[in-house]
């Protein structure tokens, strides 16, 4: 690429290109055949081998440029390399150390990568990406160049198999071509091959066994197999090979740790065979090793990338939950476990006003610390999620230690952390969970865990609490109506209830109150304080409160088609509850105007309840629906008055025209001797609601001591239990009027 106009990339000339690509490519294998050619087991000569390498070269550059990115080329090529005949153990780290170190050196920062193993690319490529890439091919090469190698180990693995077989079979017929062809395979193999008699003592091995094990000294005169123990040995490995010299196994393959003379370790895929004689008596065994040293270090290289936190270093969610399912599979020489889940309060708050960097930074100040409380035998700690922690505690005293180790870890946050020179408080909820290994599955410990954690979170935070069965109970009930919720609404499970509202001066009805309820298939009739919550979580409740609003105005219609009026000259009213969500959908004014046309009712017959919390320190601009539907005619109540500041200055600004006061007010009013303080707060709110145009409205009336003093004091109409339960419609001018029990 060359620079535009403006400092732009503009493409090369095709033919510079492709000459540019092809002298990078032949640069970058011949830098690859200088590092690799000493180290391959190949006939080739290094011009030879190098030209080997043009192609495959070639390949590796167009997979790093491809788009979308695939890495199967590379996995190829680690195949082709094998074909190439570089089998020594030494081979394939200086194959991958010239990738990296050659793409290293021609990754120009901040701009696309240039060097000789990138091809033409559509798009710039960062430096990191670039880097990243050529990673996940490293590891693909890797992968296909074990792979072939395994196999044609095992070819040979087979050969010498057969050939020993062979040996051994047509000794008599033919004893010295098949020493003869033993020999051969004996000597030019790759893998080590060794013969030891059965009491361990080593007879032979071949050249390739020696290099293994840094030379033939190591296999002196009269060493034997059973001084090759390793703390790494499998266990049983030691029982297995007993059975094998005493003719009670014929093979088996394990892989083994061995000390080399100068302390390091050499890592083998070994097979032992029991050879027998003609009589079919146990007298030697053949030993095929393969070093897979190397491939043992990346495994385990990728196995902890895999298992592990890049922030943080700690376990992640996988080597976590490994653990504590062989704990609760009792493998783990457990009884009794205990899972504290922890999650950051406010976290996000730190991501959102000081950056992810902090946040970052944040993260692995609180993993130190984290890390230091769970350091004793028998607990794990393991970073699960962005700002989420769990840690297990094992032992017969689990249940104590856990709680323990939850309060350790409360205390160790305590202390302000320092981040970019400023100290940031940080708050933890805990849940604590503890049982028996095989008591619960996986999935109800991690569900508790995260239930109870919750629970600490709805109780202020910073705290812990311990898993309650009753309360986790509770939690999935609720999760259950929550899923069962939009169903519900399609399937029309959901109806409404009247509950009278009734004037007092003369008794008569005035409207109703339109009450949804939710008949469940399972659970029966549901009032709206167990769902409504959950409509309101979940966004439901805007089209549950459409259709509250559609049915109450039909129904509102109907009253009036039949003539069921409210005194000369009246119409019934019907009240509907608005939720916050609704208030502030965009739609209310228009899907209420919708509802009225549709209906053919008049906006003065439908009056919308709002909770006085709802409107406390609102704006103008929220205010604004509310004020459109009363230009419009209809009534807006401010319902449960006095559960909120009880403000009553703020009242001249709303666009109410009736306060619905909270029945916590009249209480001591149900039986005689009334409260005069409630009576004089009452009387109070009721000659400023009347000096501001406002009616009053009295809920939770249950006596007629009750309802003959508010009707003294001025309030204008009642609903509660002494005139009528919520029910159906056609029930709306029976009124009970006794006393509630």
């Amino acid at each position: 690429m060359t620079s535009g106009p403006g400092g732009g990339r503009r493409p090369r000339d095709t033919g510079e290109s492709t000459a540019a690509d092809d002298a990078r490519i032949r640069r970058f294998a011949e830098v690859w055949s200088r590092a690799v050619h000493p180290v391959a087991a190949t006939t080739l000569t290094r011009a030879e081998f190098e030209a080997r390498l043009v192609p495959l070269a070639r390949r590796l550059s167009d997979a790093l440029g491809s788009q979308p990115f695939d890495t199967a080329p590379a996995y190829e090529v680690g195949a082709a390399l094998v074909g190439a005949q570089c089998t020594e153990p030494e081979a394939l780290p200086a194959i991958l150390g010239a990738i990296d170190g050659h793409l290293v050196s021609h990754c120009p920062p901040g701009d696309r990568v240039a060097g000789p193993m990138v091809g033409p690319m559509a798009e710039p490529m960062a430096e990191d990406e670039a880097r990243a890439r050529c990673t996940r091919l490293q590891h693909a090469l890797a992968a296909g160049f074990v792979r072939e190698l395994r196999k044609r180990e095992r070819d040979q693995h087979e050969a010498i198999s057969r050939a020993a077989e062979v040996a051994r079979t047509e000794a008599e017929k033919a004893l010295y071509a098949s020493e003869a062809k033993f020999q051969a395979v004996f000597e030019g193999a790759v893998i080590g091959v060794g013969i030891c008699g059965l009491d361990g003592e080593i007879l032979v091995v071949n050249d390739a066994m020696a290099r293994m094990f840094g030379g033939m000294d190591f296999f002196r005169p009269g060493r034997n197999v059973n001084e090759f123990v390793h703390p790494d040995d499998a266990p049983g490995v030691h029982e297995i090979y007993r059975e094998l010299v005493t003719g009670r196994r014929e093979h088996f393959r394990i892989e083994k740790p061995h000390y080399r003379d100068d302390g390091s370790v050499l890592w083998t895929n070994l097979t032992v065979t029991l050879l027998r004689d003609s009589t079919g008596a146990p007298q030697y065994q053949l030993t095929l090793a393969e070093d897979i040293t190397e491939h043992r270090l990346l495994r385990e290289r990728l196995r902890y990338e895999a298992t592990h936190d890049e922030l943080t270093g700690l376990p992640n969610r996988t080597l976590f939950v490994e653990r504590l399912d062989k704990v609760l599979a009792g493998e783990a020489d457990a009884e009794r476990f205990g899972v504290c889940y922890l999650d950051l309060d406010g976290f996000k708050s730190v991501n959102d006003s000081l950056g992810h960097i902090a946040g970052d930074r944040l993260l692995k100040a609180v993993a130190e610390r984290l890390r230091d409380c769970a350091a004793a035998p028998g607990e794990l700690l393991a970073r699960v999620g962005g700002d989420e922690f769990l840690a297990l505690v094992t032992g017969p005293t689990a249940q104590q230690d856990s709680t323990a180790l939850a309060r350790r870890m409360l205390d160790a946050l305590a202390e302000p952390v320092r981040v970019d020179g400023r100290e940031l408080l940080v708050r933890a909820s805990i849940g604590v969970v503890d049982g028996l290994a095989g008591e619960l599955s996986r999935a109800e410990v991690l569900r508790s865990a995260d239930i109870t954690m919750y629970r600490a979170k709805a109780a202020g935070g910073n705290r812990f609490e311990l898993a309650d069965a009753d309360s986790n109970a509770q939690v999935i009930a609720r999760h259950s109506l929550t899923n069962g919720l939009p169903a519900a609404l399609e399937r029309g499970e959901f109806f409404i209830e009247y509950q009278p509202l009734v004037r007092l001066a003369d008794g008569t009805v005035r409207g109703a109150e339109a009450l949804v309820r939710w008949l469940h298939p399972k659970h029966g009739v549901l009032g709206p304080d167990q769902f409504i919550p959950l409509a309101e979580d979940t966004g439901l409740i805007v089209p549950l409160g459409r259709w509250v609003l559609e049915q109450a105005a039909r129904q509102a219609r109907d009253w009036r088609d039949a003539d069921v009026g409210a005194g000369v000259g009246d119409q019934l009213r019907v009240n509907v509850n608005l939720s916050p969500c609704q208030l502030s959908h965009p739609s209310l004014v228009s899907d209420t105007v919708a509802v009225l046309e549709d209906a053919g009712l008049c906006p003065s017959a439908l009056c919308l309840e709002v909770t006085e919390n709802d409107l406390i320190d609102v704006d103008e601009d929220a205010l604004r629906p509310l004020r459109q539907l009363a230009d419009l005619g209809v009534d807006i109540a401010l319902d449960d008055f006095g559960t909120g500041y009880s403000n009553l200055s703020y009242l001249r600004r709303l666009p109410v025209s009736t306060l619905k006061l909270d029945r916590s007010f009249t209480r001591g009013m149900q039986r005689a001797p009334i409260d005069p303080v409630d009576v004089k707060i009452v009387e109070g709110i009721v000659s400023l609601a009347h000096t501001l145009d406002l009616a009053v409205t009295v809920e939770g009336v249950e006596t007629a001591v009750q309802a003959e003093c508010l009707r003294g004091l001025g309030c204008d109409t009642a609903q509660g239990w002494y005139y009528a339960r919520p029910g159906p419609p056609e029930r709306l001018h029976t009124l009970a009027l006794a006393d509630a029990s």
